[in-house]
Order: C-alpha cells, then sequence, then structure tokens
C-alpha cells in the first residue's frame, strides 16, 4: 500500500485528548495532527522520536495532518490503524496468506452474528465461506509484538463471534497486522487485558486461526509482507 503523497517528516512532541498528537516539522513549524488509534500507544510515545504525518487539504477536515509512523525503540511502527484492514485486504488479494487464499470474493464490513461487522469476509463456491477480523497492533515489547494495548472488551467480543462461526460449520481467522519492523513473534497481552488473552485462546481452541503478519514499512509504502509465529505463554 503506498502513500498517495509524500509523507511529512518531524519529531513527536505529545499526544492528547486521544486523537491529537502535536509534531514538529523538519521545518521548525509545529502542526497538530489527527492521532488515528483508539489505542494507548504505549510504546509509540516518545518525545522527540523521529516520526511522519500525512497531509489532507480538504477543506471538510478539521485538522490537515494525519499522524501516520513514528519511530519506537528505534524501529519504524505504523500508528494509523485506519490501514490494517486495507493491508490485510492487499495481501489477501495478492494470495500472500496460504491460510486465506483462493477466495474469489472479498468483501468488507459485513454485518454477522448479533450486533457485530467482519472486518473481511471472504467466499467461494466450493468452500465455506471465511470470517476474518484484523486487529492493528503496534505494541512492541523486547522484540515481541503484542495486542491489546488496553483492555477491551469489544476485541474479546469479536472472538466469541468467530468460535460461533466455527461451531456452525464456516471457517473464521483473527489476522494481527503487525506495524512494526523489530518484533519476530506475536503474543497475547496478558498483562494489560487477561480477559482477551483467554477469549483469543479459547476461540483458537475452537479452531479459529490464529495470524500474525508484519509489515514492511517506510515513509513511502507500507506491506505485509512476512508470518511471524504465535506465542501463548
Amino acid at each position: 500500500m503506498n502513500y498517495p503523497n509524500p509523507l511529512l517528516r518531524g519529531r513527536f512532541v505529545r499526544r492528547y485528548k486521544r486523537f491529537f498528537a502535536d509534531i514538529e516539522l523538519d521545518s521548525g513549524e509545529l502542526i497538530t495532527a489527527h492521532t488515528p488509534n483508539t489505542g494507548t500507544l504505549r510504546s509509540c510515545l516518545e518525545e522527540g522520536a523521529v516520526a511522519w504525518v500525512s497531509r489532507n487539504d480538504n477543506p471538510a477536515r478539521k485538522l490537515r495532518y494525519t499522524w501516520e509512523l513514528t519511530t519506537s525503540q528505534g524501529a519504524l511502527t505504523g500508528v494509523n490503524t485506519a490501514l490494517a484492514n486495507g493491508l490485510a485486504a492487499e495481501a489477501v488479494h495478492a494470495g500472500r496468506i496460504p491460510e486465506l487464499a483462493g477466495y474469489p470474493s472479498l468483501r468488507r464490513e459485513v454485518p454477522y452474528g448479533l450486533h457485530s461487522r467482519v472486518d473481511l469476509l471472504l467466499e467461494g463456491a466450493d468452500k465455506p465461506p471465511c470470517y476474518v477480523e484484523v486487529k492493528n497492533v503496534s505494541l512492541g515489547r523486547d522484540g515481541v509484538a503484542a495486542f491489546p494495548d488496553a483492555v477491551s472488551l469489544r476485541a474479546a467480543k469479536h472472538m466469541a463471534a468467530l468460535a460461533e462461526q466455527v461451531s456452525l460449520g464456516n471457517r473464521a481467522a483473527v489476522l494481527f497486522v503487525v506495524q512494526r519492523t523489530d518484533c519476530p513473534v506475536f503474543e497475547p497481552a496478558d498483562d494489560i487485558d487477561p480477559v482477551y488473552g483467554q477469549a483469543l485462546r479459547s476461540a483458537a481452541q475452537a479452531g479459529v486461526m490464529v495470524l500474525a503478519w508484519r509489515a514492511e514499512i517506510s515513509p513511502q509504502a507500507v506491506t505485509l509482507t512476512a508470518p511471524l509465529p504465535v506465542r501463548f505463554p
């Protein structure tokens, strides 16, 4: 996935009110950028870290800039969770993820279950449909990518909904999109949200595929390129 316009480089100053980040551009201008991430970003808030923003001149937008990338513990990290579904869909279309290959139809944000929407629904005439939840991962600790970075009852609910689809004879997967370049393994952040950790384990035991893929990141493009082992401590 290429960025449509060149990103602007600067230094991270602070994040506040969840969706705002102050960035000092290399030009010296201090700007406020939209932060498209509802998590804590607890490993991505290093004051003075190199950061990149995109610019959108749509007059309807209150903030012209969006915080896209930062350096976290020296590694390039994507903070824009809105990219995760597109990155996943791109990888599935290209046939890069073997477990999700062979489906001629891919639909996004499809209602299912009880008041839920699945991120990707893969369909084909000769196999059961596959329900795929996509989770963005920005948290990294000592070389381990982890999710979530905050308590998420909604994420736990998604795991139960996927397990239900498997019980109905369908296929289901949760795909962790790891937007970090420094983590060779993925695991649930049990210390942050033990309920989610248990929900993920229960889903895996019920037959839900647990997949993690690392993104190759640059200020020009972000692409899912390699699977990561999933570890349950």
